[in-house]
């Protein structure tokens, strides 16, 4: 069955994409949800001018996105955390943690869009990927210290 994409669909296209489908797929799980519409010269024509909307949203979400990775690459947070011996941490930094500190800079970004190449568990310097839009990517400098023992008992 031929349809067309009224939204972008992960792994399947994009809004305004005409995409051959199976019948049980598009009558149960696409056209009830309002992902797509069935292929007809009227709906292609319609998708059209949706599609160009969407196009122009979209260049202002990445130029947007642009703008924000240009102030969140000089960024460097510190955080705080008990450690033991050789400097190994009591648990690990977590991405809440750095959403967390990013908050009281001021930057407003979703955990979900931080990216760590390996889990923080020790003492040091490390640089964390932040996922603005598709292919805008910008890095935190992340510096995780030992808590002073007066600290921990004020």
């Amino acid at each position: 069955m031929k349809v067309i994409l009224t939204s972008d669909v992960e792994k399947i296209g994009n809004l305004g994409d005409v995409i051959e489908v199976k019948n049980g797929f598009a009558r149960n799980f696409l056209l009830p949800r309002q992902l797509a519409v069935e292929h007809s010269a009227h709906n292609l024509a319609l998708m059209e001018g949706r599609k160009k909307k969407h196009q122009k949203k979209l260049e202002l979400e990445k130029q947007a996105a642009g703008e924000q990775k240009q102030k969140l690459e000089g960024v460097a947070i510190t955080i705080r955390k008990k450690a033991g011996e050789n400097d190994v941490l009591f648990g690990s930094v977590t991405t809440a943690e750095i959403e967390k500190e990013l908050a009281d800079k001021g930057f407003a970004v979703e955990k979900k869009k931080i990216h760590l190449d390996e889990p923080i568990k020790r003492l040091g310097e490390f640089t964390a990927r932040i996922k603005l839009f598709q292919g805008v990517e910008a890095a935190v400098r992340i510096s995780v210290l030992k808590e002073d023992e007066e600290e921990a008992q004020a």
